[in-house]
């Protein structure tokens, strides 16, 4: 009959995540079937030796100091996979303790994120480090509710004078109109709410939403919250109108994050061509769109 250890073992080896068990010296006491998928790595070639180089900023993550915050905060690496390529991943951290509390190692879970470079982007390319963070927790949002986690929803703003303004008074004018609105964008979030330049002119909002409907509901009230943005240009006053698109990541709707970034991006465009100022679901997936 095999023995706890053995049963243990089994389990963990069956579970479609990356599971590494480190000493508390940072030698490596357990590598399951899935971390060796993910890094191409046989467990023989790692279980009771020191970390490699090569996984450094998957397992340097694994062995936090007694002082650290946040454990078990997810965040995302790229390791090297044993064939020479970038892989990106989501992993978290968990100190493991005997009965008296003292540290006999720590668990580190990983597993792949899908290619943020792919994920669909706005007007003008992208806009810098907000965007990157954004992009970072959208996956992790993503890969939790792909995993039975809360629903999410994306709003995908454009300011509809914007590429007007950059063609009539130049970028330094688009650019001193869209902080001005994002100002007052912020005015309307929640607290959990997280908000980036989506590209050069437009926005991107993730939100905890549970429905359609209410993310809907947000979206108008930032659309209202938008137009009180005070923006004069050589003492001309700007009239600022938003276009928003607003995707629900709900159960029933199997896409990936790309697809959802992008059926909010045609919602946007959809609320653009009408004339602006209005906010639209995405008419392709209204069936996943409804609570």
């Amino acid at each position: 009959m095999a023995d706890r250890a053995e049963v243990l073992e089994a389990a963990l080896d069956s579970l479609p995540e990356g599971i590494a068990v480190l000493t508390p010296g940072g030698d490596v006491a357990f590598w399951n079937g899935a971390a060796e998928a993910i890094s191409g790595c046989p467990a023989v070639n790692l279980v009771g030796r020191p970390v490699p180089d090569w996984l450094d900023p998957l397992l340097a993550s694994g062995a936090p100091s007694e002082g650290q915050s946040e454990p078990g905060r997810r965040i995302l690496v790229h390791i090297r996979h044993r064939l020479g390529h970038d892989v990106p991943v989501i992993v978290r951290t968990l100190p493991l303790r005997d009965g008296l509390g003292e540290r006999i190692g720590t668990t580190a879970i990983f597993h792949p994120a899908e290619s943020l470079d792919a994920l669909p982007h706005g007007q003008g390319g992208p806009a810098g480090a907000s965007q990157e963070q954004l992009e970072e927790r959208l996956q992790m949002e993503f890969d939790d509710f792909t995993r039975g986690g809360p629903p999410f929803g994306v709003l995908w703003i454009a300011v509809d004078p914007a590429h007007c303004l950059r063609k009539t008074h130049g970028a330094v004018a688009c650019e001193a109109m869209l902080e001005k609105v994002e100002q007052a964008l912020r005015q309307g979030l929640r607290p959990t709410d997280e908000i980036a330049r989506w590209g050069e002119e437009e926005f991107l909002v993730l939100c905890h939403e549970r429905t359609a409907p209410m993310l809907a509901a947000h979206a108008r009230n930032l659309a209202s919250q938008a137009r009180t943005a005070d923006f004069r240009w050589w003492g001309d006053r700007v009239s600022i109108t938003v276009s928003i698109g607003a995707a629900q990541a709900q159960s029933g709707c199997d896409e990936s994050l790309a697809q959802l970034l992008d059926s909010a991006r045609r919602a946007m465009a959809a609320s653009s061509s009408a004339g602006g100022n209005r906010v639209t679901p995405d008419p392709e997936n209204a069936p996943c769109l409804q609570s």
